[in-house]
């Protein structure tokens, strides 16, 4: 990591935790910060790199979901996971209070408070994959392994697949 990369959230708790990490800068482009458009920029599989997703039951907890940034979160399997009633998305206006990110630039690393997550179980095909650094412009590689004992995650099928429908 060079010196120019000013440490975040995610990044002192994954030093703290001993976590290995490699951190990549890239351009942010403020018109598109869709994570495939980030994997693009960076050359990396779409299917590596994986976007953080802030979920809401009807209770008012939060359950954090991780999945490749091209597929979409399939809400009805994310709440049987989680083993709750429903899931919808957090409002992006409600994200950096709830999370202390921003859009573009959420991690599942370094939230002001410690949610359940659940990250789609395809991260398992890679050894590494990426996620967000917590700011725009920098995304964290690191073991997926790791990253779930760390973070006592979940791993399960989340994702909407084509032709496929959660049963």
């Amino acid at each position: 990591m060079s010196d120019a990369v000013k440490k975040t959230n995610a990044m002192r708790e994954l030093d703290v935790a001993g976590v290995a990490y490699r951190a990549i800068s890239y351009e942010v482009d403020e018109n598109d910060l869709s994570g495939v458009h980030v994997a693009r920029q960076l050359g990396e599989d779409a299917d590596q790199v994986f976007k953080t997703l802030v979920t809401v039951a009807p209770t008012g907890a939060h359950v954090v979901c991780c999945i490749p940034v091209a597929e979409e979160l399939d809400l009805k399997a994310a709440a049987r996971a989680a083993r709750e009633k429903s899931l919808s998305m957090l409002h992006v206006r409600d994200l950096l209070g709830v999370t202390g990110y921003v859009r573009g630039g959420c991690s599942p690393v370094g939230m002001k408070r410690r949610f359940p997550v659940i990250i789609d179980e395809t991260c398992q095909l890679f050894d590494t994959i990426m996620i967000s650094g917590g700011r725009r412009g920098l995304q964290l590689e690191l073991d997926p392994e790791q990253l779930v004992r760390f973070l006592g995650a979940q791993m399960a099928d989340i994702c909407k697949r084509e032709g496929y429908h959660a049963r």
